[in-house]
């Protein structure tokens, strides 16, 4: 059997050193709240706000370390309370995406695009990936046990040395099926 912990993951965003600089202050440095479950990420201390065009949601945590692009990710709930319709995507896909107004302590950003509904995915280290025969990019399917058991299709498969295996889905799939960051899913095909 082919287990893999879940991992799920409320809205958070991802920033450039250039908007920590306009939003926290010049030279300023992420404080590490808790590391992640992938190697060398971290919730940080810091958290923003974040303005659609019907609402606001504020105590966005951000997760370090600093990215090359600014990136929101939210669930489809979020998205319909805020005003916005972000497509599904992978991480780091920000094309024709639609932008949110980010409000620190110190200033604000006005992102053009960047606003993504993060497409479910499961994190493989190369040896696991090597062990179960599964490539980067591969889509699975998993059956998820929680309250409400349910099968997701479409799992995309990201490989690589950097990564620790663990699946991630969004608040909304958590909640349909009843399950919560820690619970084991199982890898059908």
């Amino acid at each position: 059997m082919k287990t893999v912990p879940v991992g799920v993951s409320a809205r958070h965003i991802h920033l450039t050193e250039a908007h920590i600089a306009i939003l926290f202050g010049e030279g300023y440095e992420l404080q590490v709240f808790k590391d992640l479950s992938q190697p060398g990420q971290f919730a940080a201390q810091e958290t923003v706000s974040i303005v659609g065009p019907k609402s606001r949601m504020d105590k966005v945590r951000i997760l370090g370390p600093a990215r090359p692009f600014t990136q929101i990710e939210i669930s489809r709930t979020d998205a319909f309370s805020l005003g916005v319709n972000p497509p599904v995507r992978e991480s780091g896909h920000i094309d024709q995406t639609p932008g949110l107004r980010v409000i620190g302590p110190v200033g604000e950003v006005e992102l053009d695009q960047g606003v993504i509904v993060a497409a479910r995915h499961i994190h493989f280290h190369t040896s696991d990936a090597d062990q179960w025969g599964i490539q980067d990019k591969q889509l699975l399917r998993v059956k998820v046990n929680g309250e409400r058991p349910l099968i997701f299709e479409n799992v995309i498969a990201r490989v690589s040395e950097q990564f620790a295996l663990d699946m991630h889905i969004d608040t909304d799939e958590g909640n349909a099926a009843g399950v919560k960051t820690g619970d084991i899913a199982e890898i059908l095909d």
